[in-house]
C-alpha cells in the first residue's frame, strides 16, 4: 500500500475533483440495494456533495494508485443543530455535546473504495489520514445499519453506537450514528484509529 496516494482537498479546492467524486461514487453505488433507489441516486449525491461544499469544514481526501481513483472521504465539522444529531438526545455524551456547540466535532459523511479494491486498507488508510488532519476532537458518523461490512469496521476503529436508529431524510433507510471520542494523550504518538482489528 506505500504506492497509494492520498491528497487533501478543504473547501473551494474540491471543486477541481468534484467530476472525479461522482464518478466514483457512480460505481461504488450501482449495485444492490442501492441501484435503483432515487435516496442514491447520482444526482441526489451530486446535489448533496454540492451542498457539502458549502459548509463549514469542508474537506475531501483522495486515494489514488498510478493516477487511478481508489477512494474518497469527505466530511464537514458538524453542524450542532443538524437534526439528526440533536434526535440522539442523552444518547450523546456531555462531552460530545459541549464539544458539538463549540464546533469540535467532525462529521464523516462519506467513505467509499472501488469495489475490487476493498479489503486492501485503502478504506482505512484513507480515514485515517482525514481524522489525523483534522482540528475538531470528536468524529461521528452514520452508517446504514445493515451495510456490511462497513458496519462491522467501525467499531474495530474506535466507534461506538450512540442512541437509536436516524434517518438523514424520511425516504432514506435507517442508519446507524457511530462516535469516535478523542484520541488519549498517551496514544496521540500512535496515530487515529488504534483499535482496528482489520482493514476494509
Amino acid at each position: 500500500m506505500t504506492d497509494l496516494e492520498l491528497t487533501r482537498y478543504p473547501g473551494p479546492a474540491a471543486k477541481e475533483v468534484f467530476d472525479d467524486l461522482v464518478a466514483l461514487y457512480r460505481v461504488v453505488y450501482d449495485v444492490p440495494p442501492y441501484a435503483g433507489d432515487p435516496f442514491f441516486s447520482v444526482d441526489s449525491f451530486a446535489e448533496r456533495l454540492h451542498d457539502a461544499l458549502e459548509m463549514t469544514g469542508f474537506e475531501t481526501v483522495t486515494a489514488r494508485r498510478s493516477g487511478e481513483l481508489l477512494g474518497l472521504v469527505h466530511g464537514v465539522t458538524l453542524p450542532a443543530d443538524r437534526a439528526w444529531w440533536r434526535s440522539l438526545g442523552e444518547a450523546r455524551p456531555p462531552a460530545a455535546r459541549a464539544a458539538a456547540e463549540a464546533g469540535r466535532v467532525f462529521w464523516l459523511r462519506e467513505l467509499m473504495v472501488l469495489p475490487e479494491h476493498t479489503g486492501q486498507g485503502v478504506g482505512r488508510r484513507l480515514h485515517d489520514a482525514m481524522v489525523a488532519g483534522r482540528d475538531e476532537t470528536w468524529t461521528v458518523l452514520t452508517c446504514i445499519f445493515d451495510n456490511e461490512p462497513a458496519r462491522s469496521a467501525y467499531p474495530r476503529w474506535g466507534y461506538r453506537v450512540i442512541g437509536g436508529r436516524i434517518r438523514h431524510a424520511p425516504e432514506s433507510p435507517e442508519y446507524d450514528a457511530l462516535l469516535l471520542p478523542p484520541t488519549p494523550p498517551a496514544d496521540r504518538d500512535r496515530g487515529p484509529g488504534r483499535t482496528a482489528a482489520g482493514p476494509v
